[in-house]
């Protein structure tokens, strides 16, 4: 294992914590802030794959298309689930969260993506198992939960907690 590697397993369990941790807090539903995270993820994404593109090859794009759907499918899938509640120091202002059952969400996101690893890497694929494109993969589901959560919410009246 090279240094490089470790580097990529400890960014990538940070960044996995970190975001595990933010399904269970609840948080003010303010669509700039929900998508700074997704922003830097997708721009340190981008850079890494700018630094690690040698080409496309077919087995690259069929996994980065399948990786994609699933962030959209799954970031569709926590944006639903979210559920709403009237932020303790401004009761006009809403915060969401979604729990348990969003770290399960994104869990079976980062199951899948690393079987989708395994078997770009058997099928000699380079670009869709980079650090680049694990980095895009997360952003993409972030921001499409974001929207989510924020459509809900101007869409009308929203699941409030508990009820």
């Amino acid at each position: 294992m090279t240094s490089s590697t470790l580097t990529d397993i400890v960014i990538g369990l940070l960044v996995i914590a970190y975001s595990s941790s933010r399904q269970l807090r609840w948080r003010p539903v303010d669509l700039g802030r929900m998508l700074k995270l997704p922003l830097i993820l997708g721009v340190l994404g981008v850079v890494s794959l700018a630094r690690e593109t040698t080409g496309v090859k077919p087995v690259d794009a069929a996994i980065l298309g399948l990786s994609a759907l699933l962030a959209v499918i799954s970031g569709t899938m926590m944006g639903r689930i979210a559920v709403f509640r009237p932020s303790p120091a401004d009761p006009r202002l809403l915060e969401s969260r979604t729990g348990w059952a969003g770290i399960a969400i994104w869990f079976g996101l980062i199951v899948i993506r690393v079987a989708l690893d395994v078997a770009g890497h058997h099928f000699g694929s380079e670009l869709a198992v980079s650090t680049g494109t694990i980095l895009l993969i997360l952003a993409v589901n972030r921001v499409t939960s974001a929207l989510v959560v924020s459509a809900r919410q101007h869409r009308g009246r929203p699941v409030m907690a508990g009820k």
